[in-house]
């Protein structure tokens, strides 16, 4: 009895130091204001502007967009992001396929993100590339919210569709539910 004890400590020590044997590591389940910096308000322009008074023809309006584009291209990030493993929820923008699966995509918080103009600012747009062999089926589906998982930096990547602030590497995708608790999708 005595001799087994001793043939198992090694292990246990092992398991002990590192944790990570014992068990698989756990994502860190991410709200998209997790992706803002504290004080970065989007919508802070909208207050130079009188919007509400502005018609469609206002020369205003288009100087009003292209600042707009300007500031939410350029809108800052949260550093301590990078490298960390995550699980986010939102919704898929295609940007690559393969023999109809998703290899890459945006993911943003709200429904429409990217077809509607302006797209989100780019804190609140992750460039997602799928691990091989973990593309997502183009389905009508797909347009549903998902949870994705992988790891995020800090890389800024700009393509006709809108400019993401995030790239995630991702491993794994499923469908959005509420099982990590009341998570908000949206602006």
């Amino acid at each position: 009895m005595k001799h087994r004890a001793l043939l198992l400590l090694p292990l246990l020590l092992t398991l002990v130091c590192h944790p990570s044997l014992a068990e698989e590591k756990q994502p860190e389940v991410l709200k998209w204001d997790a992706l803002v910096p504290e004080g970065f308000n989007p919508d802070k322009l909208f207050e130079k502007y009188e919007l509400d008074k502005m018609k469609d023809s206002d020369p205003r309006a288009d100087e009003f967009m292209r600042e707009m584009k300007q500031v939410w291209k350029a809108a800052p990030v949260v550093e301590s992001m990078e490298g960390k493993y995550v699980k986010l929820p939102g919704f898929v923008v295609p940007l690559e396929t393969e023999g109809g699966k998703v290899s890459e995509f945006f993911l943003v918080p709200y429904f429409g993100a990217c077809i509607h103009v302006p797209p989100p600012p780019a804190n609140q747009m992750v460039y997602v590339v799928m691990e091989k062999g973990q593309n997502i089926e183009v389905t009508g589906e797909m347009f549903e919210a998902v949870w994705v998982t992988g790891t995020l930096s800090i890389k800024r990547t700009s393509n006709e569709l809108g400019d993401a602030g995030y790239v995630l590497n991702a491993t794994a995708t499923e469908p959005y539910t509420e099982e990590e608790g009341s998570i908000t999708i949206g602006p």
